[in-house]
């Protein structure tokens, strides 16, 4: 894509795509403006950089995912890109753009299974789906074949009871713990991000916070906070009720599982081979 095309689409996705801007603070919005300045000037990474920074001050800014998303694929990061509109789709699954993106950068990464299946999720009545024929023909199928063959593939899986959920589109999902209002907690451990089950199944992003590097292992007291095993930043992270993160223990090597009884945290410490017992 030519950089002067771009340019006008980050424009235009600044006026036009799908976002909560009216829920968007401040410093989320001065490092996407930041981001774009930078991008025109020519600087990628540094442009790449800011766009990041505003999706982790604001996890629910879609038009900093768009721009960072479209920043990395043209410079042929194809895998960190698709990683980007894949966060999209979690927190608006009826964004056909970004679907039909996720699609287009599988194609790429020569996942064609998973191109098509993405594919198959688009509407005939959405804006992309002329695109989305186009690469389906790429693929040497079309829309309809893709869909009828994703239903079949559906239709042979193992149903699960109806008594059962089943949550999708978790990033490497790792740790798990729940709360006394049913809540359940997941650690997501690729995309450093804490997700929320609600007991009605809505799934929400609970923290995005650059402290968290790999989590892993999740635990909660009975007062209502969560402690993290942050693989790969080697410490323990604790989150109070009121939202706030901070470092409960550092210098634990490559903290695993974590477990609370009674006012004792029991950590499990892969890099030490050992178990670590910590009074709260």
């Amino acid at each position: 894509m030519k950089k002067k095309s771009l340019v006008i689409l980050l424009i235009s996705i600044l006026l036009t795509a799908p976002t909560f801007a009216a829920e968007v603070g401040n410093a989320a919005k001065l490092l996407y403006n930041e981001g774009i300045e930078l991008y025109k000037l020519g600087e990628y990474e540094r442009s790449i950089d800011a766009f990041r920074k505003a999706t982790e001050t604001d996890p629910n800014y879609i038009d900093a995912y768009y721009n960072l998303g479209t920043v990395l694929e043209q410079l042929k990061q194809y895998r960190e890109a698709l990683m980007v509109f894949k966060q999209i789709i979690v927190r608006k699954p009826d964004d056909y753009e970004a679907v039909y993106k996720a699609a287009y950068l599988s194609m790429q990464l020569g996942e064609y299974d998973k191109a098509k299946s993405y594919l198959s999720i688009i509407p005939h009545s959405a804006n992309v789906a002329q695109k989305a024929q186009q690469l389906a023909n790429q693929l040497s199928t079309d829309m309809q074949t893709i869909k009828a063959e994703e239903k079949a593939k559906q239709a042979e899986q193992i149903k699960v009871p109806q008594s059962n959920n089943v949550f999708n589109n978790l990033s490497s999902p790792t740790g798990l713990t729940t709360d006394s209002a049913g809540n359940l907690y997941v650690a997501g451990f690729s995309d450093n991000t804490i997700y929320k089950i609600t007991p009605d199944g809505q799934k929400i992003v609970f923290l995005k916070d650059v402290r968290v590097n790999g989590p892993i292992g999740l635990a909660n007291d009975d007062k209502g906070n969560i402690y993290i095993a942050n693989y790969n930043n080697n410490n323990v992270l604790k989150v109070a009720p009121t939202g706030e993160v901070s470092v409960l223990i550092g210098n634990v090597q490559k903290p695993y599982g974590v477990h609370v009884s009674g006012n004792i945290l029991y950590i499990s410490s892969q890099g030490s081979n050992a178990v670590i017992k910590y009074v709260l």
